[in-house]
């Protein structure tokens, strides 16, 4: 694992966990459906990103509240919401904020411990397999929540082990968490094989133009997850989602 995942591990340690906020689960939204939807319009799905580290300092409530409604308007499928502080300088508290956007809210942290999973009010939250967690105890431990796994994966390892959780969506992440470089061979690389599983799949990071988002649509993604490139332009997804 690359330091700085390590340093971001050892952050949250530090830091503990807040207590667990109940919510009703007849408010969970669902990401499939909601792609599903986009697709049928003609949309390419993207789950757009509130991302604070793209700008290099913590948002204001009232910035989150603009991103996730401008990704509304420009027809994202879902928000991912990064909470995680030191590094990303997310909070818990803006995926409150984005949920008022009316889309499915992916929470996106390093999650190493059941503590963190009832945080915050999510309908979505991720869970990174080469953080060695036990995937299928996890997964089990986000639906009794009322949430839905996305378990994000990297190598052939790491996807056969969420195949073998009841997990129903898989991110495959085109950024190795161990060097942080980024390639997009990788989703067309193991998306065959979760395609033949039949899970929903989401191609993760490196989607920087409307060609990549053609080029991850045809190797096989439902949606895409992209973050960076839209942060300087929210309404720039609107560009990219073009089929």
């Amino acid at each position: 694992m690359h330091s700085l995942i390590d340093g971001i591990l050892a952050a949250s340690r530090e830091r503990g966990f807040a207590a667990a906020a109940a919510w009703p689960r007849s408010e969970q939204r669902d990401l499939v459906s909601s792609a599903q939807a986009l697709r049928g319009r003609g949309i390419i799905p993207i789950i757009a990103e509130i991302k604070p580290k793209a700008l290099g300092r913590p948002l204001t409530a009232d910035e989150v509240a603009f991103y996730a409604r401008s990704y509304g308007q420009n027809n994202a499928c879902a928000v991912s919401v990064l909470t995680e502080p030191t590094n990303f300088r997310g909070s818990l508290q803006n995926a409150l904020i984005a949920r008022r956007a009316g889309l499915p809210v992916l929470r996106k942290d390093f999650i190493f411990d059941e503590g963190q999973l009832g945080e915050v009010q999510a309908d979505l939250i991720l869970l990174i397999a080469a953080l060695g967690i036990d995937l299928d105890q996890f997964v089990s431990a986000v639906s009794a929540y009322g949430m839905e796994p996305l378990v994000e994966v990297h190598t052939e390892g790491e996807l056969n082990a969420a195949l073998n959780t009841s997990a129903g969506i898989i991110g495959i992440n085109n950024r190795n968490l161990n060097t942080l470089e980024v390639d997009l061979k990788t989703f067309e690389r193991l998306a065959p094989r979760a395609k033949e599983a039949g899970v929903f799949l989401v191609a993760e990071s490196g989607v920087h133009s409307h060609e990549d988002a053609l080029r991850m649509m045809r190797a096989g993604a439902d949606a895409l997850l992209v973050g960076s490139e839209l942060m300087s332009r929210p309404e720039r997804l609107g560009e990219l989602n073009r089929f």
